[in-house]
């Protein structure tokens, strides 16, 4: 079976979804911390975007790659999509920025 979503770190919450059908109901193989699980996926998901592979309460740090990416602004289900709508990200969104700098806004 091809792999779906891609896991990096041990320590990830996270993986990036390397299918292009990721849909809600499926269940994908997801290997994380060195067991490999099912994962029931929650909602459509896009190519590129994340994965919940552990449970993530808010507060928690969100973890890509080894790196922590950001901080969850509400619980995040094993499954659920997540992104900007979720977490807080430590870099800074460049979708606010474009927003900002098209209202006059200093940034």
């Amino acid at each position: 079976m091809a792999r779906e979503v891609h896991v990096i770190d041990p320590k990830d919450n996270t993986g990036t979804v390397i299918s292009r059908t990721m849909t809600a109901g499926r269940e994908v193989e997801v290997e994380a911390g060195g067991e490999v699980k099912m994962v029931k996926v929650l909602k459509d998901i896009p190519y590129g975007h994340k994965i919940a592979v552990r449970s993530i309460k808010k507060g928690d740090t969100i973890w890509k790659y080894g790196l922590s990416i950001g901080t969850a602004l509400e619980d995040i289900e094993v499954g659920d999509h997540v992104h900007i709508h979720n977490i807080e990200s430590n870099r800074g969104r460049g979708d606010l920025f474009k927003e900002k700098a098209n209202a006059g806004e200093s940034v």
